[in-house]
């Protein structure tokens, strides 16, 4: 009997034990769809006074859109770029616009309409991504976001990290896990999918309270999640903590342990989008180990057929 008949995770078209968002995609539009990373520079009310200055301590000079696009071009310009630099590694000319860096929906709705529109027209387009803080979502925006989500495949993605008030204002996060869930519920309710991003091995943080935030996104049972590993990346807050060592990095294996109890609590149809994260290898002061990405992703692979376990396992047994 082979690995992928043993197991017994029903989405295992890529011999996975959890819901990748290649499988979904694939089943979703019969072909290979890749994201391609935005940045229309609308900033972020946690930089520019509104909420506070600096921005979170861990974010990027670019606002966590290393890898998106040049914010001087517009968007037509920004995806046709971006199409070209991965041509070798995809056919299919189907992609969703992803609005990354920054908070997307910071902005008026006629600005936000303009942009959304544009990304829509761009040929080949089937879905939207737009990512964004869930203090930045109000009943306006929210009815935007319905509209766009019965003509197309649209995904809020919403940067909770953790679900503890006293991390977030260790992270200047400017944001309660009770402002989360205000926005959260005005994307639910309309029925609107929504990926919560959720980072391990910030400042202070224990294994219990990692878990105990996924605990708590595995019960809002959302689209999909992304599961982040914290980079320590230079020209931030967070690198100045770590010189001065007042935390530590999280190790490899202590790491792909930590993803694996998370994968097992998630519910079965969540879609896991990403288990690890990519830092600018240039920026890069720690976890150095980070930048073999798929040694990570396939240590995880092993560790769950170790454990002969999958994504939901232990989803509503605590």
């Amino acid at each position: 009997m082979t690995q992928r008949e043993q197991n017994p995770f029903p989405y295992s078209e890529d011999n996975k034990r959890y819901l990748t968002y290649s499988c979904y995609l694939r089943r979703r539009f019969g072909c290979k769809v890749m994201k391609l990373p935005l940045n229309t520079d609308l900033g972020c009310p946690n930089r520019d006074g509104t909420k506070g200055s600096g921005g979170c301590i861990f974010c990027s000079a670019r606002r966590s859109g290393d890898f998106a696009g040049d914010p001087a071009e517009d968007i037509p310009s920004q995806l046709t770029a971006m199409r070209e630099k991965l041509k070798n590694k995809w056919s299919s000319g189907k992609f969703i616009p992803y609005f990354q860096a920054g908070s997307n929906t910071y902005a008026d709705t006629a600005t936000l309409r303009r942009m959304y529109e544009t990304a829509l027209g761009y040929e080949g387009t089937v879905g939207l991504s737009i990512a964004t803080r869930a203090d930045c979502i109000d009943e306006e925006k929210a009815d935007l976001l319905a509209e766009l989500s019965q003509r197309t495949y649209l995904t809020v993605e919403l940067g909770l990290q953790s679900i503890s008030d006293r991390t977030a204002l260790l992270c200047n996060r400017c944001h309660t896990y009770g402002d989360f869930l205000e926005g959260y519920g005005l994307l639910a309710e309309r029925g609107i999918n929504v990926c919560i991003h959720l980072i391990n091995g910030l400042p202070g943080e224990t294994r219990e309270m990692m878990l105990r935030s996924a605990r708590a996104v595995a019960g809002l049972r959302p689209h999909a999640v992304k599961l982040h590993l914290l980079h320590i990346l230079r020209g931030t807050a967070l690198a100045e903590m770590y010189e001065r060592k007042e935390f530590g990095a999280l190790g490899q294996e202590e790491y792909i342990s930590l993803v694996c109890d998370q994968i097992e609590l998630m519910p079965p149809e969540t879609i896991i989008e990403r288990i690890t994260g990519d830092g600018a290898r240039r920026d890069l002061i720690a976890p150095l180990w980070s930048l073999n990405k798929f040694a990570v992703m396939n240590g995880i692979d092993k560790e769950l057929y170790r454990r002969d376990s999958w994504q939901g396992k232990t989803f509503g047994t605590y």
